[in-house]
């Protein structure tokens, strides 16, 4: 996939050659102001550093980042309660603090309540892409997740993987995320964070099973998937 920017506040991230040149973006420009700054790390944690940036543009969701100071660690349960049942994974806060960190900053800011999940694909890239509440695949906290990526490997995104979309570029995360259903090669440039159990990704395969309204392969699901809310233990 190849970005392709308008002069639009946000622009869609449009599929040039699927198969070719696989990717999973997140869209973002330069333009705009943030309504969003980072805390500093006099906060209170005692993690990794982050460098949440603004990326210039208006959060989908008023949302306050999250501490410079990563305040988790290890690993750490979420419970995805979603309109095809519930999701549960182990986010990994060892490898990927900052990702974690911003991830459950969000959920606990309800910022993924009530959000579809807006995008699958089912041909050479399989995996169902959430995390914009404004459901067009633009939408962002106002902030950027830096790379945390020793956990990605050349080709390395297996079923169950759930990882962090981007624009294409380096460190230009933010609040989309991609739950791989079924093996899948791809570059390894996008920030795996955690792992869903066999169940999790079963449901994800039913409703990959259903393909996309379309019926091309990279479009919305044809069975609607909605995010209702988002706990961590």
């Amino acid at each position: 996939m190849t970005p392709r920017r308008t002069s639009a506040r946000r622009s869609a991230l449009l599929v040039a050659g699927l198969l070719l040149t696989p990717a999973l973006a997140a869209c973002g420009d330069d333009s705009g102001d943030t309504a969003t700054e980072s805390t500093s790390p006099e906060s209170g944690g005692t993690g990794a550093a982050c460098a949440y940036e603004s990326d210039g543009q208006e959060p989908s969701r008023e949302v306050t980042a999250p501490p410079e100071q990563a305040e988790v660690s290890g690993e750490v349960q979420a419970s995805v309660e979603t309109s095809i049942g519930t999701l549960n994974a182990v986010l990994d806060a060892e490898t990927a603090p900052c990702t974690v960190g911003s991830f459950a900053s969000l959920a606990e800011q309800g910022y993924y309540d009530d959000t579809p999940c807006h995008r699958l694909t089912t041909g050479g890239i399989f995996v169902l892409q959430c995390g914009d509440p404004t459901g067009t695949g633009t939408g962002g906290p106002g902030y950027t997740v830096p790379d945390e990526l020793e956990q990605a490997e050349e080709g390395g995104y297996p079923a169950g993987v759930l990882a962090m979309a981007n624009t294409g570029q380096p460190d230009t995360g933010g609040s989309q995320f991609f739950i791989v259903y079924d093996d899948t090669q791809l570059p390894p440039s996008y920030t795996v964070f955690g792992e869903l159990d066999e169940k999790s990704v079963e449901l994800v395969r039913d409703v990959a099973k259903k393909g996309t309204a379309d019926g091309g392969p990279d479009g919305a699901p044809a069975t609607e998937v909605t995010i209702e809310s988002v706990s961590l233990d």
